[in-house]
């Protein structure tokens, strides 16, 4: 018999799903965390930070072209199938709970347990 052996699942067979990031991970962005800044405050817009869209004048969201562009910007900042190897994940998560040093946001995620930690964790994976 011959021996079959299966490669893992590489980073490029996970397929980042444009609905659930624009549904599920990006609200994330916008929501107020007690004792944290939203990401949004530091990351939309222009400057070494920003990654997301500006919002269009009086509006507090994103249209789907803004969503569309995001979810390119953030697709650059995670490994599909690797949420503990992704930035977007690693940088806000407490370095206790296997984060990187280096946010100055502060801590948004103090675990892996997270709830929002796990909702971009399963984007990553593919999951839904």
């Amino acid at each position: 018999t011959a021996l079959v052996i299966q490669q893992p699942q590489t980073s490029s067979a996970v397929a980042l799903d444009f609905e659930f990031f624009r549904s599920e991970v990006q609200p994330i962005f916008l929501e107020k965390k007690p004792g944290f800044t939203r990401c949004v405050v530091c990351h939309a817009g222009e400057g070494s930070t920003a990654f997301l869209e500006p919002f269009s004048p009086n509006t507090t969201t994103w249209d789907e072209e803004q969503s569309r562009l995001n979810f390119e910007a953030v697709s650059r900042l995670v490994t599909p199938g690797s949420p503990l190897t992704s930035r977007l994940i690693m940088h806000p998560l407490e370095p206790a709970a296997g984060g990187d040093e280096f946010h100055n946001g502060g801590r948004q995620f103090a675990s892996q347990e997270d709830p929002q930690f796990k909702i971009i964790s399963a984007w990553v994976l593919g999951q839904e």
